[in-house]
C-alpha cells in the first residue's frame, strides 16, 4: 500500500463512529489495540509505525539502551497487508497486528539469526521455528529480534561482540540480566507489544523480573523448541515475556501444542482438548493455597537483601489478604547432583547437532570451531572451553539416564512437599539480590534461583512485585508443578490487578502515536 493510500485509508477509517481519546501506544495491551482496530481509532501501520518510532528514539540514541538487534524489514509491509485484511474481514487472529520482539536464537526465515555469537553472524536460516511459525499463523507480526548474550551462555548481563552490551531502562548502569535481557529491555521500554525469550536457567524469568515484567517459563515439553539454536536441550524452554499477565497467557495459548520436529511435545497428542491459559485469569485467589520456598534463595553466603526482603513481605500479606493461605513451612528434601550427569546433552553435543543439521548455511560446524575462531565474548570464555572439554553423551547414553533420574528426583521432591501441604504453588523472589552494577558482575553475588524449576521441569512465572526506594524493580516467582501453568496465571493475574506494580522506565518516555487526527 502505498503511502498515500495509507494515509487516505487511516483518515476515512478514522472518521467512523464517535469520537475516542487519541491512542498511547505506550504500555498498551493486546486487548486495547484490538479494540482501538474495531473502533477504527488505531490502524496495524500506525502501530508498528510507532513502535519503529520508539526503537529509533531510544535504542541507538537518547538512553542507548542497545536492544535491538535487527529489525523485520518487511514489518511495515505486513502490517499493510494486516490492514487490508481487517477491513476485509476483522481480526486474522488472537495476535491480530501484534508487534512481538524475538529473541535472536529463535529461527527467522531469511532473515539473519545469530544467537549473539559473532561466528554466526551472516547465518540465515532457511526456515521459521516453530514458535515463530504459530506466531505467525494467530496474525502476529515478527517485528525485530533482540540482542542476547553470546550463545545464551551469560544468565547476569546481555552482552556480545557482535552488539555490545544492552543497558536497563530503570537504570542505565544496572545490568538487565540475560541471557534474554535484549527482550526484556525492548518489552520494557515498549519497543514492541510482547516478546520471545528462551530459558534455560532463569533467562527469561530473570531479566523480565530486572525490567518489571511478567515472564513465563512453561512446561518442559508444553511449547516446541524446534527452530531454536539450543544451549542445553534437556532445559532449554521458549516463552513468553509480556508487561502484563493476560499478554503473557495470550501469546502462551498460541505457543502450546505437539510438534513432531520436539519430541518432548510428544505428551501433547494424548490430550483431549488444548487448555486456555487465559481462561484461568479472573478467578481470584479463594481456596489457593501458597508454599513460600525460601530455598529458593537460601544457602551459600547470600542473605535475601533487605530491600528485596521487605518487598517480598509486603507480597506475601498481599496474597493473604486476595484469599490465599499462605503457608511459610516449606521444605524441600535435597537432592545431590549426580556425578557423570553433566554429560548428557549439553552445548556442545546440542549445538554441534543443530550446526550439522543446518550444512553449509552455518558459518561454523560446531563449538569447537567457534573456539577456535575466537569471535566469542570474554565473558562466556571459561563457560564455552569448559563446556566443549566434556564428553559429551546423547539420548540413551548412561550420562543422560543419569540425569533423568536427577531431574525426576528433584521433581518427585518438589511434588511430595506440594501433595503434603496441599499446595497450589510455590513463591519466592524471583532474584535475591538487586540487579548489579555494570562495572561490577560477579556471578556469586547474583543471586538467581536456578535449581528448582529448571532441574524438575516444572513451569515458574515471574510477576512485577514492586520497586526498591532506588526505583530498581523486583520480580515475584510463582512455581507449580508440570502442565499446571493455569495455577500460576490464576494466582499471578490476581496479585498483578490487586497491586499494579509494573510501572514504565522514565528513560524512554511516551511519544505522540502516529495514528493520525482522531479527533
Amino acid at each position: 500500500m502505498s503511502v498515500i493510500r495509507y494515509v487516505i485509508f487511516s483518515l476515512a477509517a478514522l472518521s467512523l463512529g464517535p469520537a475516542y481519546p487519541r491512542f498511547v501506544v505506550e504500555e498498551t495491551t493486546i486487548g486495547q489495540v484490538h479494540a482501538a482496530f474495531q473502533n477504527h481509532t488505531l490502524t496495524c501501520r500506525a502501530l508498528v509505525d510507532t513502535y519503529l518510532a520508539r526503537i529509533a528514539r531510544y535504542d541507538h540514541q537518547g538512553p542507548e539502551l542497545n536492544a535491538i538487534a535487527s529489525i523485520n524489514p518487511l514489518a511495515q509491509t505486513e502490517a499493510a497487508r494486516l490492514d487490508k485484511a481487517f477491513a476485509e474481514r476483522g481480526l486474522t487472529g488472537p495476535l491480530h497486528c501484534v508487534p512481538v520482539i524475538v529473541k535472536d536464537n529463535i529461527q527467522t526465515a531469511g532473515w539473519e539469526t545469530t544467537a549473539g555469537s559473532l561466528a554466526l553472524k551472516g547465518f540465515i536460516p532457511d526456515r521459521d521455528a516453530t514458535a515463530i511459525t504459530r506466531l505467525k499463523a494467530a496474525g502476529a507480526i515478527i517485528l525485530a529480534k533482540s540482542n542476547m548474550s553470546d550463545l545464551a551462555l551469560n544468565a547476569l548481563a546481555t552482552v556480545n561482540l557482535i552488539q555490545g552490551a544492552t543497558r536497563n531502562p530503570y537504570a542505565l548502569n544496572r545490568v538487565p540480566a540475560g541471557s534474554s535481557g535484549g527482550t526484556a529491555v525492548a518489552v520494557a521500554a515498549n519497543f514492541g507489544l510482547v516478546g520471545l525469550g528462551t530459558d534455560t536457567g532463569n533467562s527469561v524469568r530473570g531479566p523480565a523480573a530486572h525490567a518489571s515484567l511478567v515472564g513465563i517459563r512453561p512446561t518442559l515439553g508444553l511449547t516446541s523448541r524446534a527452530g531454536l539454536i539450543p544451549l542445553d536441550m534437556q532445559s532449554d524452554a521458549i516463552g513468553p515475556m509480556a508487561r502484563t499477565v493476560e499478554d503473557a497467557a495470550m501469546v502462551l495459548d498460541v505457543l502450546v501444542g505437539h510438534d513432531p520436529a520436539d519430541p518432548t511435545t510428544e505428551v501433547l497428542r494424548q490430550w483431549p482438548t488444548k487448555p486456555s491459559m487465559l481462561a484461568a485469569a479472573g478467578n481470584g485467589l479463594d481456596g489457593i493455597r501458597i508454599g513460600v520456598l525460601r530455598q529458593a534463595y537460601q544457602g551459600g553466603n547470600l542473605r535475601l537483601d533487605p530491600q528485596i526482603a521487605r518487598v517480598f513481605a509486603n507480597a506475601l500479606n498481599d496474597l493473604e489478604s486476595l484469599g490465599a493461605e499462605v503457608v511459610d513451612s516449606v521444605s524441600i528434601e535435597f537432592v545431590p547432583n549426580v556425578p557423570g550427569a553433566e554429560a548428557c546433552h549439553g552445548l556442545k553435543y546440542d549445538l554441534n547437532a543443530y550446526l550439522a543439521a543446518q550444512g553449509a548455511r552455518a558459518p561454523v560446524s560446531s563449538l569447537a570451531a567457534i573456539i577456535a575462531s575466537g569471535r566469542f565474548h570474554a565473558s562466556v570464555a571459561d563457560d564455552m572451553r569448559a563446556l566443549n572439554a566434556i564428553n559429551s553423551e546423547g539420548p540413551g547414553s548412561q550420562a543422560c539416564r543419569l540425569a533423568s533420574d536427577y531431574r525426576e528426583a528433584v521433581a518427585g521432591a518438589l511434588s511430595d512437599e506440594m501433595l503434603r501441604l496441599h499446595l497450589d504453588v510455590l513463591v519466592y523472589p524471583t532474584w535475591s539480590q538487586l540487579p548489579q552494577m555494570t562495572s561490577k558482575i560477579v556471578l556469586e553475588e547474583a543471586g538467581q534461583s536456578l535449581r528448582f524449576a529448571t532441574a524438575s521441569g516444572f513451569p515458574a512465572m515471574t510477576v512485577p512485585m514492586g520497586f526498591t526506594p532506588d526505583a530498581l524493580p523486583v520480580g515475584l516467582s510463582f512455581l507449580s508443578r508440570s502442565w499446571s501453568e493455569i495455577s500460576l496465571i490464576r494466582v499471578g493475574y490476581a496479585y498483578e490487578q490487586a497491586t499494579r506494580h509494573r510501572r514504565p522506565p522514565v528513560l524512554a518516555p511516551p511519544i505522540p502515536c502516529l495514528c493520525g487526527d482522531i479527533r
